[in-house]
Order: structure tokens, then C-alpha cells, then sequence
């Protein structure tokens, strides 16, 4: 029973535990709504308002939009309109040469209307020659075979004789043109590989000196000394204002050089009297004949050339002191080798006979003042004399049309040599007039027996003739010097006048032993 009651009592409890529960977390759950409510309320305010401020910032920023898009549209509607003037005048000008060009279609179309009656004037003719034609043709049908094939036959020979005429003339214009090209391409290239600079050679030489004072020691007492040289070297010694200097004048360069060196030496040694003068000049000619042999080396091995005879590498070292034309001998030989060279190299033919050739095509001219005959006839027989090849010798001898190239390389030296000679500041034809005047004056004066030297000095206006004391005595020499200007002046044109000095000197040498 009293179990019951406690269960009875438990079980009142916990349902009013469960009412109280209930209705008190209903307080609370209606309190927490009414928050939420007035919480709620207060957000949609607040999001009223915001949206209300959102709402005129978008519609202000609206506007600025509208604002610039209508700029934008202006800018655009006057870009807009500036291309459509653009392209109105743009328009107006096509139509403009629409104009134009109908014009010119309705010229051509004149034109054409004219070529077109002329063509139809031309079919008439032609009608006119097939009517013709056709008449022959119907006349030799009447003919026997064989009158008709002969017919046929001179009337084919006719025609191919002349489209083999007009055949042959195309051909041969056009390998000549070819040939041209060809050889324009081939010497351009050689010019170009061969650029070879060349001084032009003058008739003096300047020697510095240490001081003005050398000058009197020089001229020595009496001017014994100039005299000296000037009798040893056959080359005229001005003295004259210039500071420091002295100026050798003289047409034969080996003659100058010998005297520059010389005339050195002494300045040198500071002893300046007759006997040191001799000796100096022996000294001079031994050293200048040393530079001509390495001249001749360095000419031949610059040219790749073998095997020469030491005397013909002499002779080609005398070259240097050689001008032709103003152009230096030397100087001009190795261009020529040089030019051939290229040229043979480039036709396939032989570069070593044309470089060889080439360098010893004016070989003469190293003796031509000192022997009778043309610098290619001396050439030729100094090459035959040393066993060159006769080749090389045939282009040597050909280089001025002396006689027909056997050779297409005797072909090119001709070319190279006319190169070498045409180009530009090659040559100088008044120093070359002057020297062979000298030359004329010297041979004149060499030409009268008992003459053992003779000089042209002072630009010409003066040849010193040194004679043979045991031949011409101091009588005769008047006679000499009165053959000798007679001589002059009728082989020589020349200006002024020409002073003819004969000297004659008679030396004894003894040595005390």
C-alpha cells in the first residue's frame, strides 16, 4: 500500500515536474520571439534605409554612365561623320578617275576601232594574196611532179636560207653579249682582287741635313766638292734657301739614287772632300746594287714566280728605278702578273705561265736605255739568251702586237697590260716626254767619238760631256763642243737654249809603297 503511494506520489510529481517544465520554457521560448521580432523589425529598418542609400548611389552612378556614354556617343558621331567625309571626297575622287578612265577606254576603244578596220583591211590583202596563192598553185598543179618538187624545193631553200641567216645572227649577237658579260665579270674581278697602289716617279730627290752649316761643307772650298759629286753621279745638286735640305736633280733614278746615298753617307761621316766623295759613291753603287737584287727577289716571290735566273732577278730589281709613262716599271710588272693570274685562273688556263709572262713582260725596259732597240726586242732576246720558256717568250714578245699570240695566256697579258697602263692616275705622259728628251740629249752626246760620259743636268738646259783625255785634246774640244750643239739643235725641239760643257781631265795616280 505504501509503495503505491510512493509510486503514486512519484508519478504526480514528475507529471507536474513535466507541466511546470513546459509551461515555463513556453515563458521563455515567447520571450525569445519577441527579441527575434524586435531584432527582426530593427534589421528590415536598417536594410530599408541601406537599401534606400544603395538605391541612389546606383541610380547617381546610372547617370554618370548615361553621362559618358552620351559623351562617347558625341565622339563618336563626329568621328563618324568626319570618315563619311572622308569617303564622300574619297567618292568624289573615284568618280573623278572614273571620269578619267572612261575617257581613256573611250580613246582605246577609238584606237581599237582603227586597229580593227586596219585588220580588216589586212584580211582583204591577205584574201586577196590567198587568191593569188591559190592561182599558182592551181597553175604548177598543171606542172609535172618533178617542175613541181623543184619549185617546192627552191622556194624551201629560200625561206630556210633566210631563217638560217636571221638564225645565225641571233647566235652570234647573243654569244657576243655573252662574251661581254663574261669578260666585263672577269676583269672587274681581277681589278678588284688587284688593287695596286702606284706613285708616280718625279725627277728630284730631297736629302735632310743636320744643319744649315752642311751646306757650305758641301759645296766645299771653291765648290770643289759639288762639282765632284756632281761629275761622279751625273746629277745636278741644288742648294738653294730650302732649310735643312738639299735637292738632287735627275732624270736616270739609278744615277739618283746612287748620289742620295752617297751624298748620306757622307753627312754621316762629317768628312766631306773629293777622295771621300769617290769613295762614298763606290760605297752607293755597291749597296744599290744589293737593294736591286732583293727588289727583284721580293718582285718574284710577291708574284709566286720560280725559279729565275739571279740575273734576270737583277734586271727586275732594276725596274724600280724604271718609269714608263710616270708609272713605275716594277710596280706596274707585278699588277700585270698579278692581273693575268686571276684572269687564267678564272678561264681554266694556265696560271702559272700567265703570272710568269706577266711579270716578265717589260723586262727590257731595264736595258733600253743601255742597248739599241725596242724594250720587247731587248726582252725577248735576254729571255732566250737564259732558256725561258718559249711560251712565256711568245707572250712577251706579243704584249704589244709585235707579232700574233700563240697563247690564250699571250692574250691576257695584252689585257692585263692594258689594265695596268689605263688606269687612272697610271700614267703621266708629260714626265715621260720629259725624260726621253734627256735621254735624246745624253745619246746625242754619247754619239761623238771620244766621249767617255755625258750628263743631262739642270732640267735639261745643260749636258756635261766628259771626254777621253788621250783622244780629245783642249783644241778638239772646242770643235766637239761646236758638233755637239749643231747636233742639237737640229734633231731636237726643245725651249730655250742648252748649255754644252766638254771637260776634259787628265789624272796620275802613284802609290808610295
Amino acid at each position: 500500500m505504501n509503495s503505491l503511494i510512493i509510486f503514486a506520489t512519484f508519478l504526480i510529481s514528475v507529471i507536474l515536474g513535466f507541466v511546470i517544465g513546459t509551461i515555463s520554457r513556453k515563458k521563455v521560448a515567447e520571450s525569445k520571439i519577441g527579441s527575434a521580432e524586435e531584432e527582426a523589425k530593427r534589421l528590415v529598418d536598417l536594410a530599408k534605409v541601406e537599401a534606400e542609400n544603395m538605391k541612389k548611389e546606383e541610380i547617381f552612378k546610372a547617370k554618370e554612365e548615361i553621362m559618358n556614354s552620351r559623351k562617347e556617343f558625341d565622339q563618336e558621331i563626329k568621328e563618324r561623320r568626319s570618315e563619311v567625309q572622308k569617303q564622300e571626297s574619297r567618292m568624289i575622287q573615284k568618280e573623278e578617275n572614273l571620269d578619267r578612265r572612261t575617257e581613256t577606254l573611250e580613246k582605246k576603244e577609238k584606237a581599237i576601232e582603227q586597229e580593227h578596220q586596219t585588220i580588216e583591211n589586212q584580211k582583204g590583202e591577205i584574201q586577196e594574196l590567198y587568191n593569188k596563192q591559190l592561182e599558182e598553185l592551181q597553175r604548177i598543179a598543171e606542172l609535172s611532179t618533178e617542175e613541181a618538187k623543184d619549185f617546192l624545193l627552191s622556194q624551201m631553200e629560200t625561206e630556210i636560207t633566210t631563217e638560217k641567216a636571221k638564225l645565225i645572227k641571233d647566235l652570234n649577237q647573243k654569244a657576243k653579249e655573252e662574251a661581254n658579260k663574261n669578260a666585263k665579270e672577269i676583269i672587274s674581278y681581277a681589278v678588284q682582287k688587284c688593287a695596286a697602289d702606284h706613285t708616280s716617279e718625279t725627277t728630284v730627290s730631297i736629302v735632310n741635313l743636320p744643319g744649315d752649316e752642311m751646306k757650305g761643307r758641301i759645296i766645299g772650298r771653291e765648290g770643289r766638292n759639288i762639282k765632284t759629286l756632281e761629275t761622279l753621279t751625273g746629277i745636278d745638286l741644288i742648294i738653294d734657301d730650302t732649310p735643312e735640305a738639299v735637292i738632287l736633280s735627275g732624270f736616270d733614278p739609278l744615277r739618283r739614287e746612287v748620289a742620295r746615298i752617297a751624298l748620306e753617307k757622307l753627312i754621316d761621316d762629317g768628312r766631306i772632300h773629293p777622295a771621300k766623295i769617290e769613295e762614298m759613291v763606290e760605297k752607293a753603287k755597291e749597296e744599290l746594287s744589293q737593294i736591286i737584287k732583293e727588289e727583284g727577289e721580293r718582285a718574284a716571290l710577291e708574284t709566286g714566280v720560280n725559279n729565275l735566273h739571279p740575273d734576270i732577278i737583277k734586271l727586275l730589281g732594276k725596274l724600280k728605278y724604271r718609269t714608263s709613262y710616270g708609272q713605275n716599271v716594277l710596280s706596274h710588272s707585278i699588277e700585270v702578273s698579278n692581273l693575268a693570274r686571276i684572269m687564267a685562273e678564272e678561264l681554266g688556263l694556265d696560271a702559272k705561265r700567265a703570272r710568269r709572262a706577266g711579270l716578265l713582260h717589260d723586262i727590257g725596259k731595264a736595258l733600253d736605255h743601255d742597248m739599241e732597240g725596242t724594250h720587247v726586242q731587248i726582252g725577248v732576246d735576254i729571255l732566250k739568251k737564259y732558256k725561258e720558256n718559249p711560251l712565256v717568250i711568245n707572250a712577251v714578245e706579243a704584249h704589244h702586237g709585235d707579232v700574233e699570240p700563240q697563247t690564250m695566256e699571250a692574250v691576257l697579258i695584252q689585257a692585263a697590260d692594258a689594265i695596268s697602263a689605263s688606269r687612272p692616275g697610271a700614267r703621266r705622259e708629260t714626265l715621260e716626254a720629259y725624260i726621253k728628251r734627256l735621254e735624246t740629249l745624253e745619246s746625242i752626246a754619247d754619239s761623238f767619238d771620244g766621249v767617255d760620259k755625258s750628263y743631262a743636268i739642270q732640267a735639261g738646259r745643260e749636258v756635261r760631256i766628259i771626254v777621253k783625255p788621250e783622244k780629245i785634246t783642249d783644241d778638239q774640244m772646242v770643235v766637239l763642243a761646236r758638233d755637239v750643239s749643231k747636233k742639237i739643235e737640229d734633231e731636237m725641239d726643245y725651249p730655250g737654249q742648252i748649255k754644252v760643257n766638254i771637260i776634259r781631265e787628265r789624272r796620275v795616280v802613284d802609290y808610295a809603297k
